[in-house]
């Protein structure tokens, strides 16, 4: 980040995570919107909340941001109820809000320097300006900015104040190329200073670039939960297109496990996924004159993960 490195560090052996929820329920009403959610997370870790619209994402961060009423269960951030120690634990949060925040009029400059002044040993402000590319709009007001410049605001001054904990929503939702590349470092950063931030987010390409674990959340329960990588339960498989008809038969033959064609030209081998086996693979297509026009080897996409989980459970 801008200026000097953030004061926190990641956690010890033996110390508390830096954000415990257990077994945390939020009603509206008859609705149950959070439903006996249990998860931790520490510093100096990015977690990705993931889930479609009505999962219960929102509700969560909220109750460890203190703004919604905890029905049953706890939730605690560095330590302390976030509903009753706010006081104390606002030094060490920051909070990216979905929209707004900022007085309509107020300039980009004039907002983090008052947001900096919060704080007892802020990042410097013009520097966090020009590292959101923000520099050349800082004196423009709120209301002219575009929608990728407020979310890029909106970022600054929830990591002004070195938190200890960063909750961001939406980091990157309409902003450019570039000041995506650059979200995705800070956020990093954040975490090897050792905030603990909480991310939620629907850019899966973003999760899978920034996050260390994933939880994916579903009519306020927990679905899945681990690194981006390694949260699928489906099998390993070689995945490649080219022109339909292959031999599917001899080429099950030949490799082992299944062969399936999603649709014509598009292959999935299942098995063991090994440098031998891929090279194997391609040179028995090669014999046959099979070009190859696309291979991947693996399991799943988070994308695909995601896709697979939420859907099984709305089925």
């Amino acid at each position: 980040m801008a200026g000097e490195p953030a004061t926190s560090t990641p956690r010890a052996s033996g110390a508390a995570p830096a954000i415990e929820v257990h077994d945390l329920v939020v009603r509206y009403g008859a609705l149950t919107a959070v439903d006996g959610l249990s998860f931790n997370a520490d510093h100096g870790e990015v977690l990705s909340l993931l889930g479609p619209n009505g999962a219960g994402k929102t509700s969560t961060v909220e109750s460890l941001e203190g703004y919604r009423k905890v029905a049953a269960g706890s939730v605690r951030v560095l330590g302390a109820d976030p509903a009753t120690d706010m006081r104390r634990l606002a030094p060490d949060i920051g909070v990216m809000l979905q929209q707004g925040g900022v007085y309509p009029s107020m300039t980009p400059a004039e907002a983090l320097r008052l947001f900096a002044s919060y704080y007892s040993s802020p990042n410097e402000p013009t520097a966090l300006l020009e590292r959101m590319g923000l520099g050349a709009a800082s004196g423009t007001p709120w209301k002219r900015l575009s929608g990728g410049e407020q979310r890029l605001l909106s970022l600054a001054l929830a990591v002004v104040g070195r938190p200890k904990v960063a909750f961001l929503d939406e980091p990157t939702a309409g902003v450019d190329p570039d000041a995506r590349t650059e979200v995705r470092a800070l956020v990093r950063e954040l975490a090897s200073s050792g905030t603990c931030v909480l991310l939620a987010s629907h850019d899966l390409e973003e999760v899978e670039a920034v996050a260390d674990r994933v939880l994916i959340i579903d009519r306020g329960r927990k679905v899945a939960e681990g690194a981006p990588g390694q949260i699928s339960d489906a099998p390993e498989e070689i995945r490649f297109t080219t022109s339909p008809g292959i031999d599917k038969p001899a080429l099950a033959l030949a490799f082992g496990g299944t062969v399936a064609e999603s649709t014509p030209g598009r292959y999935r081998l299942t098995g063991e996924v090994t440098p031998a086996r891929v090279a194997d693979l391609a040179t028995w297509l090669a014999e046959r004159d099979v070009l190859v026009l696309e291979l991947r080897a693996g399991g799943e996409s988070l994308r695909e993960t995601f896709a697979r989980l939420v859907n099984r459970r709305q089925t």
